[in-house]
């Protein structure tokens, strides 16, 4: 190992669409966080590990920072916060396309508690004239004593190299935590999850709110040369949003789970068999024992 091997944790944090999940797709290359153009589809601490001989970072997307409106939104809330002041470093990203907004204020209210080196990332730089940039980068940096201020495009993979050199800077000199080969410590059964929902959030656009969770229910090997059987259940709160999910004839079904599968059998490197159902469960996002259910368990934070 390298002799001033470093390594730490560092929190992406930001208003939804932001481009926090492209940009983690782009630095670890593998489809971790799901790709959505809704608001607060992650929904836990997906981990992105990225790794060479250097150094090792481990990105961790916290849920969003933003005004709960039930339960859920304030567990994760809660888990944001305890997040950030856990972490070596905090990345906040705003959108250069959308500049200042009141949610950014809410998050910088959020960040004056916390003792943590904080660096202002300004993602889809490509959508922006240039001579947009140096105003907006002003506009931050009155607000907040950001460590460093760094404008990127997360998609075309402008600056993102120069922006992992002043990550590694600023980390402590410590030992590895994952191996090598490891990309996210979210057993499968989460990013399979989280995929299928990932699908049925893209194909019901306005329909079928965020009032879906996806439960899995089982992953069987079949044998050495057979396929890996998922079996999935799709949550939703109304009886009015199944008829949505199944489609006419089971049209919409039958297209979210062939595209989940694809996505599915990539992670795995298998070939997959999925089943999925759905099923209604009123009003589950403010029962609390529902929501443990769903893998939302607060005890474990």
């Amino acid at each position: 190992m390298h002799n001033n091997f470093k390594s730490g944790f560092i929190a992406i944090i930001g208003r939804p669409n932001v481009g926090k999940s492209t940009f983690m797709n782009h630095v670890i290359g593998e489809k971790i966080a799901i790709m959505s153009d809704k608001a607060q589809t992650t929904r836990n601490k997906i981990q992105g590990v990225y790794t060479d001989e250097q150094k090792q970072i481990v990105f961790i997307d916290t849920p969003g920072i933003h005004k709960p409106k039930h339960k859920l939104g304030d567990f994760m809330v809660k888990i944001a916060e305890d997040t950030l002041n856990e972490v070596d470093a905090i990345m906040f990203m705003i959108n250069a396309d959308e500049g200042y907004g009141m949610g950014d204020q809410y998050i910088m209210d959020r960040l004056e508690s916390i003792k943590k080196p904080v660096f202002l990332v300004i993602n889809k730089i490509d959508l922006v004239h240039p001579d947009q940039l140096l105003p907006l980068i002003d506009q931050y940096k009155d607000k907040y004593p950001f460590k460093e201020i760094i404008p990127i495009s997360a998609l075309e993979g402008n600056n993102v190299n120069h922006l992992m050199d002043v990550f590694t800077e600023h980390l402590p000199e410590g030992p590895q935590y994952y191996p090598d080969d490891q990309i996210t410590d979210h057993p499968e059964r989460f990013i399979i999850s989280e995929l299928i929902r990932e699908k049925v959030l893209q194909l019901t656009r306005e329909e079928v709110p965020h009032s879906v969770a996806v439960v899995i229910d089982g992953i069987d090997n079949r044998g050495e040369d057979e396929k890996v059987l998922v079996q999935a259940t799709i949550v939703i709160e109304r009886k009015s949003q199944k008829g949505i999910i199944i489609g006419k004839q089971g049209q919409m079904l039958k297209e979210i789970g062939k595209r989940a599968r694809q996505d599915i059998e990539r992670l795995l490197g298998s070939k997959v068999y999925l089943e999925l159902w759905v099923k209604v469960q009123e009003n589950w996002r403010n029962k609390p024992h529902q929501l443990s259910e769903f893998g939302f368990n607060q005890d474990e934070y």
